[in-house]
């Protein structure tokens, strides 16, 4: 499941939530730590976005501390004051005893800090006999450059919580309206900083075994939005690419059809089953038969006799082959998406026309 992040110290933007409703994003998620003077605004926005949520079936979780559940009226003996805000679970923040969190657990779902948590915090929370179908484990997001967590640290901590029977979530950044003061992006992963969503979106789920992920920053661009949608739709990887061929536009229609990778999966490229068994217009002739850097798409021409019209991308840099045409060049940001095509993975190339 893929969600998406919403400040409550900005007036809420309906028209953002709107349109990553219809991206296909199912929950939200934003965090009260409410100032003195402020506690009306809060609980206004708070509001409208629970009642965004109701209205069209989200999941709204949200990150509170005692002090912050005290001020919407709410105990961990009773939530009613939550759930008629819309709110469909807590990421318990500071403050909140065990035993708190247990009563919780039957009348919300909780999400527990999943780089904290001890083997000591699950055996309390059983002897207050917690509900553990209503409990997860979420990361934090790191808003400093260079605190995020250490990938081998985040599979390792996943593979313990898992093993604990917990699903888990963490954070990705956003690619447009970086959250403030240091705009720098929201990722759980340190490596995942200045990465594009979809891709580190997708590690988390295929690499780093979460089983959701939101997008940590206020802000998604259209683009990216494109890419979860046709990700969610269509269980497809969209990938952007320049062509670096003039004219041939039966190759570029050949190319920019649908594609799934093959499920014996090559270690150098990413090969198309249905390319090579497509009709052609006519033999591909040889050009631009260069070398082969990472993200190179290729077709093999009639040198390759029954292989023509294999369409390829490449995972590792290779020499040039004069029976493969180097045709198109995915684009930088979309390189690391290559390596979540995993076998039967299906894909799609959107190749910008050459210049």
């Amino acid at each position: 499941m893929f969600g998406f992040s919403v400040f409550l110290n900005d007036e809420i933007d309906e028209d953002y939530l709107q349109s990553m409703l219809a991206a296909g994003f199912s929950g939200i998620f934003t965090s009260i730590h409410i100032p003195e003077e402020d506690v009306s605004h809060y609980k206004q926005r708070l509001a409208q976005l629970g009642t965004f949520a109701r209205n069209h079936h989200l999941e709204l979780m949200v990150d509170i501390s005692r002090d912050a559940l005290g001020k919407l009226g709410a105990s961990s003996q009773h939530v009613g004051p939550l759930v008629d805000l819309g709110i469909s679970g807590l990421r318990i923040d500071y403050g909140i005893d065990w035993q708190d969190v247990a009563e919780i657990s039957h009348q919300l779902k909780v999400a527990l800090n999943a780089s904290t948590l001890q083997q000591s915090d699950i055996d309390a929370l059983k002897s207050f006999q917690a509900d553990f179908t209503s409990i997860e484990a979420w990361h934090n997001y790191y808003p400093r450059p260079e605190t995020g967590v250490d990938s081998d640290y985040l599979l390792a901590r996943n593979q313990w919580l898992k093993a604990n029977h917990l699903p888990v979530t963490a954070f990705v950044a956003g690619d447009n309206d970086k959250r403030g003061p240091l705009y720098k992006g929201l990722p759980t992963l340190e490596v995942h900083r200045d990465l594009l969503p979809l891709a580190g979106a997708l590690a988390l789920i295929q690499d780093y075994c979460c089983d959701h992920v939101y997008i940590g920053d206020p802000g998604l661009s259209a683009s990216s939005r494109d890419q979860f949608v046709t990700y969610i739709d269509e269980n497809s990887i969209s990938l952007s690419a320049q062509s670096l061929v003039a004219g041939h536009t039966d190759w570029l229609d050949h190319i920019q059809k649908p594609h799934s990778n093959r499920l014996d999966p090559a270690r150098d490229v990413v090969r198309s089953q249905e390319a090579r068994l497509r009709p052609l217009v006519k033999p591909i002739v040889a050009l631009n038969t260069i070398e082969r850097p990472i993200g190179a798409i290729t077709i093999d021409n009639e040198g390759y006799q029954r292989y023509q019209g294999e369409v390829q991308i490449v995972k590792r840099a290779l020499a040039a082959d004069d029976k493969v045409n180097v045709v198109g060049q995915v684009k930088f940001s979309h390189l690391p998406l290559i390596n979540q095509i995993g076998p039967g993975q299906k894909f799609e190339i959107r190749m910008e026309a050459f210049n």
